[in-house]
């Protein structure tokens, strides 16, 4: 997760010339070329990081096209920030640095033939989208099927699969291993390059 929170410090750089979308919550500036505005509502915005979204790899060592890895963003907006400061101290447990808390960073891991998603980890962020506290407690699994057109998560949720459907050449590669042999031949293509280029000669 630690390149991930590199990529967060770059964002924070970034947004000093980088376009707001359109939002209802925090006035926080998150660059378009790295994360994916997906939708908002009167407390948060929800993003998730299109320069990492990757599937997972199997016990095989290859792309294992039924796992999705999703670092997600949310922004929150002043209420929000309050709710979470309050619910901190309610529970007896450190605010320091939550004075700057802008929102939180989500790790998403979906199994789509299951149909579930589980958060993995989170982290919540100050203003220079540094994590100001880690949880690496996984949540339980989520069926995101059973979720309404109109929950939010499951929109969310939904927005990420087919982002990865369309992309999905995208995320194979990033990914960085191979695809197996069924796979090759599931999806009627050739291995995508990993990196190892080779020139033919004349």
């Amino acid at each position: 997760m630690k390149k991930w929170h590199l990529i967060l410090a770059a964002a924070a750089v970034l947004s000093l010339q980088a376009p707001v979308m359109p939002a209802e919550a925090a006035d926080v500036a998150v660059p378009d070329d790295i994360f994916q505005w997906v939708q908002s509502t009167a407390r948060q915005n929800y993003y998730f990081n299109k320069q990492q979204i990757k599937y997972g790899i199997d016990a095989q060592g290859n792309v294992d096209l039924n796992t999705l890895i999703v670092p997600t963003l949310r922004t929150y907006d002043d209420i929000q920030i309050r709710d979470v400061v309050t619910k901190r101290r309610w529970k007896m447990l450190s605010v320091k640095g939550y004075e700057r808390l802008i929102g939180s960073a989500k790790y998403l891991k979906f199994n789509l033939k299951a149909q579930t998603v589980q958060i993995v980890e989170q982290d919540d962020l100050d203003d220079t989208f540094t994590s100001i506290n880690q949880d690496l407690d996984p949540e339980p699994a989520v069926n995101y099927a059973t979720l309404s057109e109109k929950d939010v998560d499951g929109c969310f949720y939904r927005a990420i699969i087919k982002y990865a459907q369309k992309h999905q050449d995208e995320l194979i590669e990033r990914t960085g291993a191979p695809l197996s042999k069924a796979d090759v031949v599931a999806l009627g293509k050739a291995q995508p390059d990993q990196g190892n280029h080779k020139h033919k000669k004349g």
